[in-house]
């Protein structure tokens, strides 16, 4: 643990480190399990040049916190090296805990910004997100989504310079694809099952946000992508939020930007994932 962050626990909360015990973070921190010695436990994770991205992270945490619908750590204290949350105990997942957070997430959909995207600057895992407000889903999702991902995948040489056709051919169509007009819902944004989790209640917990004003869908395409959540749990949420007719068909179209954030952090196969995406649907 870096004396960065031993000195923002010391001015944020006046206490020192008594016990520090490495714990899972994701990729891109070091994530440490924090007993103080005033007895109390806290989550800190750091980065030696961790820029914007803590400042973001716990603006995020707090904007969902905002619509009280999902239980999310509190902001403790943040810097440009370290942040420190609420230490969560993890817990076993209870027979409610599938339609809770069905329930829960519509419940936070249904906190409606006023536009898509959102008055604070965007990160995803390691990458910039560009979050300027605009009024309607089908320019957002492409010119602050689709597109400066696609470029930045293609400058990296992880697409070929082709897609940009593919691309081209995809937006032109756009508006006729994202299905009806829907309000922006306050989206978590990065949603699998890696960020979230049940505590010792049994009741769900996310985490580790990239939020915006959204189109719903992104955030069920994106626990689609990867697994992990259970068909109890899409029940709950349209039976409290029920989806526009074609939602099914539109989830691999939804999934192209998490599938373009992990060609630009992974390459590989999510490379030709993304080109059939785009083809599929222009």
């Amino acid at each position: 643990m870096h004396e960065a962050l031993h000195t923002l626990l010391r001015r944020a909360l006046g206490a020192s480190v008594a016990q520090q015990r490495r714990v899972a973070g994701g990729d891109i921190c070091n994530a440490w399990r924090v007993t103080l010695d005033d007895g109390r436990v806290v989550f800190a994770k750091e980065h030696p040049s961790g820029g914007r991205m803590f400042e973001v992270e716990s603006q995020g945490l707090q904007w969902l916190a905002e619509a009280d619908a999902l239980r999310t750590p509190a902001v403790l204290a943040v810097s440009e090296h370290a942040l420190v949350l609420e230490f969560i105990e993890s817990g076993g997942r209870t027979d409610t805990f599938d339609e809770a957070f069905g329930r829960g997430l519509a419940a936070l959909h249904a906190h409606t910004p006023p536009l898509f995207g959102l008055a604070l600057p965007g990160v995803i895992a390691s990458l910039p997100q560009d979050n300027t407000p605009e009024a309607d889903w089908a320019t957002f999702f492409g010119q602050r989504r689709l597109r400066p991902l696609t470029q930045r995948c293609i400058e990296q040489g992880r697409l070929p310079p082709e897609t940009g056709a593919d691309l081209d051919a995809l937006l032109r169509v756009l508006p006729e694809r994202v299905g009806p007009p829907e309000p922006p819902a306050r989206l978590h944004g990065d949603l699998w099952s890696g960020n979230a989790m049940a505590d010792v209640h049994g009741d769900p917990v996310i985490y580790d946000p990239a939020p915006y004003g959204g189109h719903r869908e992104i955030d069920l395409a994106m626990m689609r992508l990867f697994g992990g959540f259970s068909p109890r749990t899409f029940s709950a949420y349209a039976e409290v939020s029920p989806l526009a007719d074609g939602h099914e068909d539109r989830v691999e179209l939804m999934q192209l930007y998490p599938v373009l954030v992990h060609v630009a952090l992974f390459g590989g196969h999510y490379a030709a994932t993304a080109r059939r995406i785009m083809q599929r649907y222009a």
